[in-house]
Formats: structure tokens, sequence, C-alpha cells
């Protein structure tokens, strides 16, 4: 389908949240205009030309004053999108890295009704030129948010990405920085939405502008503390069940060592009882937030139905 054949038949808005990116917002911005007449910059505090460049190549912007993170700036497009009507909304970075020009296959899943979320795979079909050190960091933060959400996919950490009308309905990003691809499959779960990868090229020409291990780590602390949040019970009661067990076998060995040479083992025994009532108190606690969610769970759809 061409450029303006998609336009006349399908519509949709490209977003593209950027914070200091002058040096490319241009030519994502015009690029993005081929395949649609809407294109929605979200600067979150930059501190460059963001803003300027943007608007000039034709995009609309709305400005965040202190940069939030791009959960915030997610959210900010989001309620645009819920206020607007807008049907179909594409994700796209504005660093260059992604390809504007794949719009359409990105899209497409979302505008024939087969998916509410469609995530631009940098694994599939396509080879790119990708870093071996961020192949390796992003394979093992994949499979890290595929664990822990119940939703596998190839590429957890794209943020080329198609929402569907339902998909923009219900979502809504609490985690903070660069945590919101892997939040988006939490909210997939939670929420039945229908899910599609397609194949999508990279281009790594610049050098990264943060730290990979920070911005790794940083993902996979927002990563725990999205499952302590959404899944309590496997979170606590996960940890717990490991904390009883260890307890065990530390009783067992002061046992043991008590049998064999009828002395106590004060400092192994303190560490048993220690452990497991650590393991008790978070398996329950598990399951009090556990059924505390569900209960707030049941009562947001009560209200909702009313």
């Amino acid at each position: 389908m061409s450029a303006p054949e998609m336009q006349a038949s399908q519509a949709f808005v490209v977003v593209i949240p950027a914070f200091n990116e002058a040096r490319f917002i241009g030519s994502v911005v015009i690029q993005s205009l081929r395949f649609t007449p809407q294109v929605l910059v979200i600067d979150d505090g930059s501190q460059d030309d963001t803003a300027y460049i943007a608007e000039q190549a034709g995009a609309m912007v709305i400005r965040h004053e202190r940069n939030g993170g791009k959960s915030k700036a997610v959210n900010t497009a989001l309620n645009w999108a819920r206020e607007n009507q807008v049907q179909a909304l594409v994700l796209i970075d504005g660093d260059g890295q992604s390809s504007p020009l794949e719009i359409p296959s990105v899209v497409a899943p979302v505008l024939s009704g087969e998916a509410d979320v469609v995530i631009g795979s940098r694994f599939l079909q396509v080879k790119s030129d990708i870093p071996v050190y961020r192949q390796v960091g992003q394979h093992l933060l994949t499979a890290a948010t595929n664990l822990t959400s119940a939703v596998n996919v190839t590429d957890s950490q794209s943020g080329f990405r198609a929402l569907s009308r339902r998909a923009i309905e219900a979502m809504f990003f609490t985690g903070t920085g660069l945590s919101v691809e892997s939040e988006m499959q939490f909210l997939m779960q939670k929420h039945q939405l229908r899910l599609a990868e397609v194949p999508v090229s990279v281009v790594y020409a610049e050098p990264a502008k943060r730290n990979p291990v920070a911005h790794g780590v940083q993902i996979l602390t927002n990563l725990i503390k999205l499952v302590s949040e959404n899944r309590p019970l496997t979170f606590f009661g996960g940890a717990g069940l490991a904390s009883l067990l260890i307890g065990i076998l530390f009783g067992l060995h002061v046992t043991d060592t008590y049998f064999r040479t009828f002395q106590l083992a004060v400092g192994y025994a303190m560490i048993s009882v220690l452990l497991t009532l650590l393991g008790v108190i978070a398996v329950f606690v598990g399951i009090i937030l556990h059924n505390l969610r569900a209960l707030v769970d049941e009562l947001k759809m009560t209200i909702q139905e009313r």
C-alpha cells in the first residue's frame, strides 16, 4: 500500500517521544509524514532545539517543562490520543535508529484488526549490524521481561511499536525512565491484548547516549518493581519459599550437628530461625497483597461497568 493510499484509507498518528534529539528529529518527522498527516512529538524537557525543529518539520509538539522520562512522555501521548479519539498510533524513537520507512509494516496488523500491540522486532528476519554487547544486554532483558510478565516476545526493548484503540484505552504507565517497553508487556497480559511482531531494521551509527550498564540496571530495577506490584504472590511468595527452604536446610544442619556432637550450633540455629520466620512472613505478605490486588481490580471493573 502506497503512502497516499494509506492516508486515504486508514488514519493513524505517529508519536515521537524525544529528549535532546535536535540532530535527528527533523528527518524522523519528515519521513513519518509520508505515511500520515499527523505526527505528534512529545518534547520531554529538551534543552536543545528539538521542539523548534519538530514544529518546523511539520509536527505537532507537546512540551514538558522538565524531563520526566519516557513513561511520562508516552502517558502524555496516550492521554492526547484518548481525548482526540485516535484509533491507532505508532510509537517511534526520535534518535534516528529506527527507520520511519518501516511504519507501514509496523502499523499494518493494527489497521487490519489482527493485533492490539505490534512490536517492531530487531531480531526476526531482518539482520542489522547491532553491537555484540547491545545484543547480549537486549536478549537478557527480553528473557527477564518475558519470564516475569508471562508474555513472550523476541525484542522486549524495541521502542518501535503500534497500538490499537483498545490498547490506547487500556494503557497507563507507572514506571520511570526507560521501563515503558517492559511495563507494556505486563499491561498486555493484564488486559489480554493481542500481540504481533514484525521484523524491523535498526542503525547504530552513533555512540550510545546513555551508559549501557547503567541503562540495563535501571531497567532491571524497574522490572523488579513491576513484578512486586503486578505479581506480588510470585515476587514475595517465591522469595519467601526460598528463604523458608534455606532456613530449613540450616535447621537440618543444626539438628545433625547436635546429634553427632551433642553441641548446639547457636549461630546456625539463629540463622535458621530468622530465615524461616522471614520466609513465612514473606509468603503471607504475598498472599495478602495478591488478594488485595484482585479486590482492587474487581472494584475497578465494577466502577467501569457502572
